[in-house]
């Protein structure tokens, strides 16, 4: 369990409490309720069928009435509970008649049980492993805490943690109840309680002083890194001078959004500051993050320095090369594409044919993919990296890409709005733009939820939004099939719906296709010549139709939050009202509330805070995300306080000179 010190046996953090000062009886307990009671065994046994499926029951008595106990395909079971054992048995009743609990948790009762640790108190229960029972890690610990928690340092004596108060929770009915506000233990004090407890509120304070250590340790690290470039970095001039930009925005043919506006002013100051401008771009799907890094990519260009755009796929990249290719047209400025499949010399890879001048020295944006980090990639006069879906890339990736020039300006743009807590500690080093403000004309997005049985009416109403002269996406979950499930694949289901939707152009469009394949489907859906497009989910980001008004997702339930946020994106963004529907085949309890979520809200902030919620930090930003904190205390879905809190703690320590 990486448990090799005492240390770290003190920090290893119970998943939950158990009270043993009084018991439920099995006669009192309730559908759907989860509880700890004690009884004795009074029968048990290992049923067999024929299909080679076993299940082992227990039948416990406490006195009162019977409580039984299934374990399915575990018939080892048999040789370790016997009739006439006294135990604990925690678990969700799911039926009354006769009461049973499945797989619940157990622990025997001993004879010998030191009554001050495993009975009649508030108990922990630890993340365990086979072979290792609860009783026996809860006799370990409490020896560790009673010989050495008082031996237990403060982390930042300097920053003195324990004069600052928060406010405790406690569980009441299934809700959390935060109480009246209580000064922080000493961390030793913490370790005690942490792990053995007067109170559950003591618990809970516990609790909340171990993670605000090691929130302050990562809030450290992050603003002193952020100081050290501030003292050390000296800033290249990339403000511009207004020559082109005057242009690009009067050829716009509509308004800037007053947070573009915003935004756009508040790039340029740090464009010309002393110090590298170190910006997240925060923005939900279609509030127009694109034309601001356009805008900050021109004043660096003016500035006669380059720039180079990163995106996480040649789809959205060969999108942004298009658009910056439009915008910039007769400009004099060289815009690249580099990919793994397309080089800048090769055709298409230029604005203007002889654009470059070997005597002068023209200014060029590159955009590309991971082939920006390639050791061949050398870019001269680097003012300006833009990354587009940083969640996307790794932070090392980041930091590769900044490293080919000396400290230019970094903008990291995401459609995937940042839960504030992440924001605050992955991308703490970052200042925050948000465009919450999405253009005039957009229309509402209606999503629905349907099942499979539902699909010959989605199918009719696809063909009226075609016969009205719009056009369709139809999303599925992978490129082929597998013989495990019944998950679909557009491989497959193109043909079929090719013959569902006839006379209507059916195209296909996945990751696995060579790069001009893939040109040739998304101009065809562009222009009107395919009227419904079969993808993967290579079409979440950087796909711009405005007439696409329908999108399907067949398998919605494989899907994540923020990928079906996304995908959601790709319609709605002309005139007309648009529909999002889900096809969800018996969805996982965790899967339901996604789509919950998704069809209650658009809006992506209100889902990046559920998505945080749902799924946890770990897999929200992905293994690649290697600046993502290993917490033991600190749960970053619901200690968003504690992060603003130490945040705070270590910016005045900064200033007063506490910390160095």
């Amino acid at each position: 369990m990486g448990v090799h010190t005492i240390g770290d046996l003190l920090l290893h953090a119970p998943r939950r409490y158990e009270d043993r000062r009084t018991f439920k009886t099995v006669r009192e307990l309730s559908l759907g309720q989860s509880v700890t009671v004690r009884a004795k065994v009074v029968a048990a046994g290992v049923n067999r069928f024929r299909s080679g499926k076993t299940v082992f029951q227990m039948v416990l008595d406490d006195g009162t009435a019977r409580l039984h106990c299934r374990w399915w395909n575990l018939p080892f079971l048999e040789r370790v509970f016997s009739v006439g054992d006294d135990l604990l048995v925690f678990g969700k009743v799911h039926s009354l008649r006769p009461r049973t609990m499945d797989h619940p948790e157990t622990e025997k009762v001993m004879a010998d049980d030191e009554e001050q640790i495993h009975l009649n108190r508030l108990v922990p229960v630890y993340p365990a492993t086979e072979g290792l029972t609860q009783r026996v890690l809860r006799g370990l610990t409490w020896q560790a805490v009673e010989r050495f928690a008082d031996l237990v340092p403060e982390m930042h004596p300097e920053l003195k943690l324990v004069q600052l108060s928060v406010r405790p929770a406690v569980e009441l009915g299934g809700r959390q109840l935060a109480l009246e506000a209580h000064r922080l233990p000493p961390r030793s004090e913490a370790i005690r309680q942490v792990h053995f407890p007067g109170e559950p509120w003591m618990a809970d304070l516990a609790r909340q002083r171990l993670a605000l250590d090691e929130f302050v340790t990562l809030q450290r690290t992050i603003q002193r890194r952020r100081r050290r470039l501030e003292a050390n970095a000296r800033a290249l001039p990339c403000s511009g001078d207004n020559r082109w930009m005057r242009t690009f925005l009067a050829r716009l043919g509509f308004p800037l959004t007053g947070a573009q506006q915003r935004v756009l002013k508040e790039l340029r100051a740090e464009l010309g500051g002393t110090v590298p401008m170190c910006r997240l771009l925060q923005g939900d799907v279609g509030s127009g993050k694109t034309l601001v890094a356009a805008g900050a990519a021109l004043m660096t260009l003016e500035s006669g320095f380059n720039v180079a755009v990163m995106a996480p796929t040649e789809i959205l990249a060969e999108q942004l090369y298009r658009n910056f290719r439009r915008w910039f047209e007769g400009l004099g400025v060289v815009v690249e594409l580099r990919t793994g499949s397309r080089k800048p010399d090769e055709p298409g890879g230029l604005l203007l044919e002889g654009a470059r001048d070997p005597t002068k020295e023209t200014p060029i944006l590159t955009v590309g993919t991971h082939a920006l980090i390639q050791p061949e990639f050398l870019p001269k006069k680097l003012g300006l990296v833009i990354i587009d879906e940083q969640h996307k890339f790794g932070v090392a990736q980041r930091e590769e890409l900044l490293r080919k020039g000396r400290y230019p300006h970094l903008l990291v743009m995401t459609a995937t709005p940042i839960p504030r807590t992440l924001g605050l500690t992955l991308y703490g080093d970052l200042d925050v733009s948000v465009l919450d403000e999405l253009p005039g004309g957009r229309k509402r997005i209606r999503t629905h939820v349907r099942p499979p049985s539902a699909l010959p009416k989605v199918w009719s109403f696809v063909r009226t939004q075609l016969d009205a002269g719009r056009q369709a996406y139809l999303v599925y979950p992978r490129v082929d099939e597998s013989e495990h499930d019944e998950v679909k694949a557009v491989t497959r289901e193109h043909a079929r719906i090719q013959e569902q939707l006839k006379p209507y152009r059916v195209g296909l469009l996945h990751g696995q296709m060579k790069s001009e394949a893939k040109d040739q489907v998304m101009t065809g859906f562009r222009s009107g010549f395919l009227h419904a497009l079969v993808a993967t989910s290579v079409v979440e980001v950087g796909v711009d139709v405005p007439n696409a008004t329908v999108m399907v997702i067949e398998n919605a339930e494989q899907f994540g939050l923020a990928q079906l946020h996304q995908l959601r994106g790709r319609i709605g963004r002309g005139g007309h009202e648009a529909h999002c529907i889900l096809i969800a085949a018996e969805p996982t309890p965790e899967a339901e509330a996604r789509l919950k979520v998704l069809v209650g809200t658009t809006d992506g902030f209100e889902l990046a805070e559920a998505d945080l919620r749902l799924r946890g930090p770990g897999e929200l930003v992905g293994q690649q995300q290697s600046g993502a904190p290993d917490l033991r205390f600190g749960d970053l879905r619901w200690d968003r306080d504690l992060v603003e809190l130490a945040r705070d703690v270590v910016r005045r320590g900064f200033e007063a000179k506490e910390l160095s």
